[in-house]
């Protein structure tokens, strides 16, 4: 009698199961239907902001961006994706700055964790959410983003130019005063044993 009993409180919650699912089926026949019309529709698609297609150099309207070629995003890659190449500038006030020379990234070896967009001290790096890059070769993942040519070093202003001359002449008028003070304190130091042996 017991056999029977669960076969039948069986049989009721795999009704009841099966209602419940055909519920759920139900809904779906009476909802509307969306359908992608990609690529027809491509400017209608909604690409979410914070999705990473593809990381980029910021440039402003003026065609610059802000990388100085530090290595940091480089050197935080987790698989060598970003590959920079310097190289030194003479500027106005007769040093050398380190310039950015290439930036080299592989979209096809890059896992987007946004460590190099993260550590990045000057901000100059972003994901974009362009995620039409399919390519037929490996090889054209391998993009240059530094792609417009750089520009030379501007100029040196007239304030510029007079603040380099005050701090020209000033540390050579502190390196004369130090060799005066030097050549007085050794021609005291000089005259001080003949005092002392003339006593």
């Amino acid at each position: 009698m017991g056999s029977v009993k669960d076969y039948f409180s069986s049989l009721g919650s795999g009704i009841a199961s099966l209602l419940k699912g055909m519920q759920v089926t139900g809904k779906e026949f009476i909802t509307p239907k969306i359908t992608e019309k990609y690529p027809e529709d491509r400017e209608k698609v909604h690409v979410p902001d914070r999705f990473r297609a593809i990381l980029q150099l910021k440039y402003d309207a003026d065609g610059n961006h802000k990388c100085i070629a530090c290595g940091i995003c480089q050197r935080n890659c987790p698989n060598g994706t970003i590959s920079i190449t310097t190289k030194m500038v003479p500027t106005f006030d007769g040093k050398q700055k380190r310039k950015l020379d290439k930036y080299i990234y592989d979209l096809g070896s890059c896992t987007f964790c946004q460590l190099c967009v993260t550590t990045c001290p000057q901000n100059a790096l972003e994901f974009s959410n362009d995620f039409e890059q399919a390519v037929f070769t490996r090889e054209k993942l391998v993009k240059k983003l530094n792609y417009l040519p750089e520009k030379e070093e501007p100029a040196p202003t007239p304030e510029q130019i007079a603040k380099m001359q005050a701090e020209k002449e000033a540390k050579i008028a502190a390196a004369k005063a130090a060799a005066a003070a030097k050549k007085a304190a050794a021609a005291a130091s000089a005259e001080a044993p003949k005092d002392s042996t003339e006593k």
